[in-house]
């Protein structure tokens, strides 16, 4: 049996807390303008990832987003002061929609090994089932956004780290913030990777579990468990 050992929590994750949903307009419920603003963000969102899409990102312009959309032009700044906020928007959506799969199908209760593996297994079928769309998007990300700067993901995945350890399933002397980092990193880069190969001549879901497995494991052979001849 393991016994869970107590740790501190992670200071990034501690310093970065994202507030409960909805802690901060809790006395004011969403109402009809609330509505009407997220319809028009999204009708927004769907013009410019249209338009990045058939165009180009760099082609394409806030007012060409404001014409798709049937918006006047200050209502596209009113929403994003900037196209990159289209790339970081994007981002968000991807995240919010793999946890929204995982916990559908309550991947906290897996071992932390196989709810990482999920994780990036929802990841991968997502841009899979999306490929021109994540090549355009993920490329505009890299070359204008803060793709490797945003530590978005990388605190998603400190978390389930994190928790992990608390379990006694991760090493206690663990870095979650700096593993989160490195899972990211490697999920980028093979992301990256996948979408400037034409024709793809790799598996994403097999390179992707292939580097997590080599974070989990490590690369030097266990003194107590040598690699068979």
């Amino acid at each position: 049996m393991v016994t869970s050992i107590p740790v501190q929590p992670c200071a990034v994750l501690e310093a970065m807390k994202i507030p409960e949903a909805g802690a901060e307009t809790a006395h004011a419920p969403a109402g009809r303008r609330e509505r009407k603003r997220q319809q028009v963000r999204d009708q927004l969102y769907t013009a410019a990832l249209h338009l990045f899409v058939n165009q180009g990102y760099e082609a394409t312009t806030m007012d060409q987003i404001a014409e798709t959309a049937d918006v006047a032009r200050a209502t596209v700044f009113n929403h994003f002061s900037q196209k990159v906020g289209f790339l970081e928007e994007w981002g968000v959506r991807r995240r919010a929609r793999v946890d929204e799969i995982l916990g559908a199908q309550h991947a906290e209760d897996l071992p932390v090994g196989d709810r990482l593996r999920r994780y990036l297994k929802e990841m991968a079928d997502l841009n899979a089932a999306s490929r021109t769309e994540t090549t355009v998007l993920m490329d505009a990300s890299a070359r204008y956004g803060g793709l490797l700067q945003d530590p978005s993901l990388e605190i998603e995945l400190a978390r389930i780290v994190e928790q992990g350890r608390q379990r006694g399933e991760i090493r206690s002397g663990v870095d979650c913030d700096q593993a989160g980092q490195l899972l990211a990193a490697g999920y980028f880069t093979t992301i990256l990777r996948w979408i400037r190969e034409e024709p793809a001549p790799f598996d994403i879901h097999q390179r992707l579990a292939g580097a997590l497995d080599i974070i989990l494991l490590g690369l030097l052979v266990s003194e107590a468990h040598p690699d068979e001849p």
